[in-house]
Parts: C-alpha cells; structure tokens; sequence
C-alpha cells in the first residue's frame, strides 16, 4: 500500500498542477466547504497519520482529510474505476488483460479464482507493481475464504472444516484469526466472508453456514468478522438480504424471497457491529408489499440497496454486488450500470470494466444527483484504502 502515501504526498505538491485533470469544476466540487482553506498535507505531517480498519467509521478529522485530498486529484474515469473488481486467475480474466487495467487506472481492485498460494503471490506482486509504476491507488485484493471454500479458492493450504462444524465463538474467532494470517502472507486484504445466511438451502449453502439457530448464526458470524477487521482484512456479511430460506442457486439463475425477509436482522446484527462491507446477493423478492423488487434481483434494486439496506438499516460501509458473471442476471441489460444506479458502491466481476466506466460517466454527466452519488461511493473506497495502508 506505499502507492497510496506516494500518491497522496505527490497530490499535495502538485495540487495547483492538477487543475486541468479534474472533470469537476472548482464550483461543482462536492467537496468544497470540507477542503476550503485548509492547507495542503506534507510528508511530515502524513507520518503521525496512522490509521486501520477500526478508524473507517470513525469521525477522524485527519482521516477524511486524507480521502479529500485523494479524490479531488482524480480524473472521474478514475474515481469510478475504484468502484470496480476485476477478477484474474485460472478462473478469471487473463493476467496480460488486467495488467493493462490496471496500467490505465481502469480497476480498484482484483478478485483472484484458482490458483494456488506460491501463484497469488506472485500474481499480487506483480499487480502491485503494475499499480506503483503509473502510481496508481493500490488495490484491493480479495477472496471468497469461508472456511468451507478456502481450499477450493487456493491450493497448498492446510484442510480447514466447513463452516458448518464450528461450534462456539471462541472457534469461530480463531478460524477467522488463522484464515487471515494466511490472507495476509498472500497479499489479500478482503475476505468476501462471513456468510450470513440461514442453512437451510442446501443447493448454494448448505455448510457454508453456522447453521439454523438465529442467535449461533449471529454470534459466530460476529466473532469471523470482528477477528478479521482486527486483522486489518475487511470483512464481508453475505448474501444480502439472505439466502438461505430460498430455493435455487443464483450462479445458475434468478433465485426468490417469497414474502417476508427472515434473515434481516442476522445482517441488522452485523451492522450494528461494524461490519465494513456486505454483499448483496442476485435475489429477487416477491409477494412482499414493501420490499418487491418487479422481477429485478436485489443487486439491481434501488429499493433494496439504497432504501433497505443504507437508509433503513442505516449501513455506512462498502456495499458490494456479487460476482456480475452470474446467470442471474444474464438477462438484465447492462447489469453493471443498473448496480451502481441501485446504490452498490463496489461491482464485482463485470463484463467490460471500460464499457461501464464509460456508461457510468455518461449518466454523471447527465444527471448531478448520480455524479453525487458515484462520488459518495468512490470515497468509501479511498476511506477504506487509507485505513489499509501500513
């Protein structure tokens, strides 16, 4: 993460000099009342700043200095390239193809699928690399490390149980201490878990959750996800708003919440205790008065991700789509888009990185409610990298 100090003391030297990269005027700058006569950071006052994933929803002064200074040195194409996860790996897209993303400020970060821990290591490395080169944000790296994936996400690790098998607190912490360490050896720094979804669905779940009694789920899920965070890997509640009481598989198609939203208050839970990110899952809602989302699934759903799960539930950190290669969506034009429109700060795995670049900055132009909006996700993102950074 020493790409992101070089970068935020390169914008304070520089700042007069970057006039003409911005794509906001002085006058439109949301963030003029935050930045107005207060001066510029220099490199020695950037070295008592040093934060960590428990200053993210912290009302820190010098912390959303920092995320100003970053994001009024931006051009939009790359503020709303930090909005996007591309993926790499034998499962993902080739290596050349997000080198040259990444090259040209086109991704926030990579998801890596398939391989084995000597190769993500490597394959880190060299993004981040790429990333310092053109002096770029640094990525963030992320996995799917449930305790029942991880060894099907990343060869040469030790055999760890489902995460079925855990039976108290105490453990589930430990496993979330131990899977970190690993994560970290490696280079990642967010962990696309805990799920948080009852177990009853066995086609997608099954002993990827703690189980069926609420208050368990709730408490181990807790305990993964606190143990995480305190090891400076953002954590994230999965799959909003739930998909254990449902039938089907969302990577094959749409799946449906028929009536009310049982599994609410496990992520109202997670929430209230400070879980960064969540994930909301490509489930649609139907027979609910309040909450039916016409056929849409709840990624592309404003009503539920920006009525439901910011404005009702009140969550402040990083909303993340699932992956956008699902054939739950396949039949939804321009999903991608439609995520961002519905409220999600992060999409993950999207067809053309650059085509939604694009189409993203089309409707900001377009439409200054949206501007605001994609500017208001874009600093979680930075707010999140500064508290990464070592």
């Amino acid at each position: 993460m020493k790409s992101l100090l070089r970068f935020l003391l390169l914008c304070s030297f520089i700042i007069t000099g970057c006039e003409e990269k911005r794509d906001i005027r002085v006058e439109d700058n949301p963030l003029k009342k935050d930045t107005a006569g207060s001066k510029s950071i220099d490199s020695s006052e950037l070295k008592d700043y040093k934060f960590s994933l428990k200053d993210f929803y912290s009302d820190n002064k010098n912390l959303e200095k920092n995320v100003n200074e970053i994001f009024i040195n931006l051009t939009d194409d790359e503020r709303i390239a930090q909005m996007i996860i591309t993926s790499s790996g034998s499962l993902g897209k080739p290596e050349a193809y997000v080198r040259n993303l990444i090259k040209g400020k086109k991704a926030g970060g990579v998801l890596l699928l398939g391989g084995s821990r000597e190769r993500f290591s490597e394959m880190i490395k060299l993004f981040k690399e790429t990333a310092d080169s053109v002096n770029s944000l640094p990525l963030i790296f992320s996995t799917d490390a449930e305790p029942s994936l991880l060894n099907k996400k990343i060869s040469g690790l030790k055999r760890f149980s489902p995460t079925n098998t855990i039976r108290n607190e105490k453990e589930s912490e430990s496993v979330a201490n131990e899977i970190s360490e690993i994560l970290k050896s490696i280079g990642f720094n967010q962990n696309y878990a805990p799920v948080c979804d009852f177990s009853y669905n066995k086609e997608i779940i099954g002993d990827r959750s703690f189980g069926k009694n609420e208050s368990e789920l709730i408490n181990f899920a807790e305990s993964f996800f606190k143990a995480t965070q305190n090891s400076d890997i953002i954590a994230t509640a999965k799959h909003f708003p739930g998909h254990g009481n449902v039938n089907g598989d969302s990577h094959k198609e749409i799946v449906y919440i028929n009536g009310e939203l049982k599994e609410l208050n496990v992520f109202k839970k997670m929430i209230e205790s400070g879980v960064i990110s969540v994930m909301v899952g490509h489930i649609a809602i139907t027979d609910n008065d309040k909450y039916n989302t016409d056929g849409f699934p709840s990624t592309l759903s404003k009503k539920i991700v920006t009525g439901l799960l910011k404005n009702e539930m009140g969550f402040k950190g990083l909303v993340i789509t699932d992956a956008m290669n699902m054939d739950a969506i396949s039949k939804f034009q321009s999903p991608s888009l439609k995520a961002i429109e519905a409220g999600c700060d992060m999409v993950l795995m999207p067809s053309d990185e650059i085509k939604l670049i694009n189409s993203v900055k089309e409707k900001m132009e377009k439409y200054p409610e949206f501007r605001e909006q994609v500017y208001e996700s874009v600093r979680k993102v930075i707010r999140v990298k500064v508290c990464l950074v070592k």
